[in-house]
């Protein structure tokens, strides 16, 4: 199966109104983003085990740890929770800068340092979303 099957079966199984919200999300990060890279990360470990929620990724960037070894890993990351919807924003060194920037205009959400988590779409600001979406990938380009 390819990522893009993955990411439908995935979009797929959530709930009625997650699944819209997923999908329209999908598109509109895709339109923020064209051409992108997709990933597809099932939350499993080497060894099969649960140790995350399935995650959309997209975009593409090398990280780099402190032994010099790299790594390829999405910008953006998109993912169905309990309680709604999350928005990763990766590669952006200050922890604060998400939530002081966009924490009082994207809506109902909860901003973390690389996290927006809201219960539907419907809840936040899109244009914040996507001035958010856009500092993130140009910060881990």
């Amino acid at each position: 199966m390819n990522v893009e099957e993955q990411i439908t079966d995935y979009i797929n199984s959530q709930s009625e109104q997650k699944r819209t919200d997923m999908e329209t999300l999908h598109r509109f990060i895709l339109g923020v983003m064209p051409g992108c890279k997709t990933w597809f990360m099932d939350g499993k470990d080497s060894s099969g085990k649960v140790v995350s929620n399935p995650n959309i990724g997209y975009g593409l960037q090398t990280i780099t740890y402190s032994d010099g070894k790299t790594r390829e890993f999405y910008q953006i990351g998109l993912s169905a929770n309990t309680t709604g919807i999350s928005v990763y924003i990766l590669g952006i060194e200050d922890k604060k800068y998400l939530a002081e920037t966009y924490g009082k205009e994207i809506g109902k959400a909860s901003v973390t340092g690389y996290c927006i988590k809201f219960k539907k779409m419907s809840d936040i600001n899109l244009d914040v979303l996507e001035a958010a979406i856009c500092y993130g990938v140009e910060a881990s380009s």
